[in-house]
């Protein structure tokens, strides 16, 4: 397990983020404080269509199935693309509204947003792929996810604290 440096806090108003990923055995997290509360922010990351919009990695396109905003069990369809183009049901495996959401496809391994208070009108984010719960966590290490995802991660926080602090 190891950490990466932290630095976190705000800027004359600008949103500061961890310098590095942190890494456990089967997970890897960036984080992020955005100025914006966490019902602003859950709005956005608990909506398909949110996901699309502030995803980082290239890969999600577009919502095209299921509800607005996600609750715990809810299945939802996106557009994909990685190569070629394909589209993937998810489900909301964890939930607390304002707080907590994950969501997991065939695969099982897990995308987790995790919000935290910060202060007046600020919230930490911290942005998990969570592959500990995978059918084939090996199968994921071999395709180098662990060490591609934490710039997609980073990416997605950025592209969120530009869409809720807008």
């Amino acid at each position: 397990m190891g950490h990466g440096g932290v630095g976190i806090g705000q800027c004359d108003g600008q949103s500061v983020t961890w310098d590095a990923a942190t890494v456990n055995e089967r997970s890897v997290s960036k984080s992020r404080v955005v100025n914006a509360t966490p019902a602003e922010v859950f709005a956005v990351v608990s909506s398909p269509a949110g996901q699309a919009r502030i995803d980082g990695s290239g890969s999600v396109k577009e919502a095209i199935e299921g509800p607005d905003q996600l609750a715990l069990g809810d299945r939802f369809r996106m557009d994909m693309k990685l190569g070629v183009p394909y589209k993937m049901w998810s489900t909301v495996v964890e939930y607390e509204e304002d707080r907590l959401i994950a969501w997991a496809h065939f695969g099982k391994h897990r995308w987790r947003f995790e919000l935290e208070p910060v202060g007046e009108g600020s919230t930490m984010v911290t942005h998990t792929f969570d592959w500990s719960t995978a059918i084939s966590p090996k199968f994921i290490e071999l395709m180098g996810y662990p060490k591609k995802h934490p710039a997609n991660l980073e990416a997605t926080l950025e592209r969120l604290a530009a869409d809720v602090e807008s």
